[in-house]
């Protein structure tokens, strides 16, 4: 069932604000955006991200509902991306994590964790355990570095950057009105009343925080490398002993390396530490990374709520909040989407409950600081 034709007002034009203008202009609604910032998301947390679809991989440090958003979301990814006029990369070949001899204890742990996922949601590809042959057979170029590991099949990962383009494109074909650089907020709207829209959509992350008073953020440190000497299949993931380190291997022998979580609100530059942890890390996986020219390194802070989880919020009728989605917004984003369809068509989501997902209203327990 699909909302009546209706004129919506979208607060944020990152990940999910530009996911929802595109839809509902799709479906013939009259669509306006206010941003902050530019066509190029560059306030928002969504451009600096390895975009990684990876729900088992994920459930080493999440809920089960969020895991069954990733797996619902994987199919999704593939049919919005096919309806985008613009191309995006995306790719659906697995993750491979792999580790040091060092590490092997921290990896066993990590393995018994993913198992019990499975246990839990059995319709989750099966992992696969990997030896010296195996790692190679996954990873030519990996082969007699490392001895064991295991492989996630059916995960996958897009580019996050050409999607913002591609999502950005879609919304000026489309007709929707974005007022850029003009950050607004939600009490200069009444939904529903003479002269306004119909409805309000906040999807503003951290820049929700004076109506959303629990969210914090989760800093993020990411370096960009040009590496024509090394070829990687899929995302790589290593085991470290305070974080697990990913190499995301995008078009044209470009990579996006991170993992580090700081529980901050700070946007200063990368920490001399972090940036020679990820990139002696990247080394260490493959010596053609000693050649590579370093793009960017730059840094975001993720909206995240106390447990962790993404949630749904009607301060009002006729208001829905979305945010908290922390550090797996590219892995849910489809899901909450139509989350938030169902919400405005039929006051109701089944979705909402088969992924465990929060719909509080008004200024509950969560939203206290």
């Amino acid at each position: 069932m699909q909302l009546q034709p209706s004129s919506i007002v979208i607060l944020g034009a990152g990940l999910m604000g530009r996911l929802l203008a595109v839809e509902l202009a799709r479906q013939g609604h009259a669509v306006e955006v206010f941003d902050s910032g530019g066509p190029a998301a560059e306030h928002a947390a969504a451009p600096i991200a390895a975009a990684m679809l990876a729900p088992l991989a994920e459930s080493a440090v999440t809920e089960p509902g969020v895991v069954r958003m990733g797996q619902y979301s994987l199919p999704r990814w593939r049919e919005m991306l096919a309806a985008l006029a613009q191309p995006v990369f995306f790719q659906q070949e697995g993750t491979l994590i792999v580790w040091h001899r060092q590490d092997a204890t921290e990896a066993h742990r990590l393995q018994r964790l993913l198992e019990t996922t499975q246990t839990t949601i059995p319709d989750l590809p099966t992992l696969q355990v990997l030896d010296s042959a195996g790692v190679a057979a996954a990873e030519p170029t990996l082969a007699h570095r490392f001895t064991q590991g295991l492989y996630l099949p059916g995960e996958g990962q897009l580019d996050n950057r050409q999607l913002l383009a591609a999502l950005a494109h879609a919304m000026d074909r489309l007709q929707v009105r974005c007022h850029w650089h003009s950050p607004r907020d939600p009490g200069e709207f009444s939904p529903g009343s003479t002269g306004q829209a119909d409805w309000l959509l906040d999807c503003r992350g951290l820049g929700a925080r004076g109506q959303w008073r629990a969210l914090r953020g989760v800093r993020g440190e990411v370096v960009r490398l040009h590496a024509p000497e090394v070829t990687l299949r899929r995302p790589t993931r290593v085991v470290h002993p305070r974080y697990p380190i990913y190499i995301a291997p995008k078009e044209d022998h470009l990579f996006v390396i991170g993992a580090t979580e700081i529980e901050s609100n700070d946007l200063s530059p990368a920490s001399v530490r972090s940036t020679l942890e990820l990139l002696s890390a990247a080394y260490a996986v493959h010596t053609g990374f000693a050649e590579a020219r370093i793009v960017e390194i730059a840094t975001q802070c993720r909206p995240t709520l106390p447990d962790n989880l993404p949630a749904v919020r009607q301060p009002r009728p006729r208001v829905l909040e979305v945010n908290g989605l922390y550090r797996h917004g590219f892995m849910i984003a489809p899901a909450m989407l139509d989350v938030v369809l169902e919400l405005m068509a039929t006051g109701q989501s089944p979705l909402a409950t088969r992924f465990d997902l929060a719909l509080p209203t008004g200024d509950d327990s969560r939203a206290l600081p």
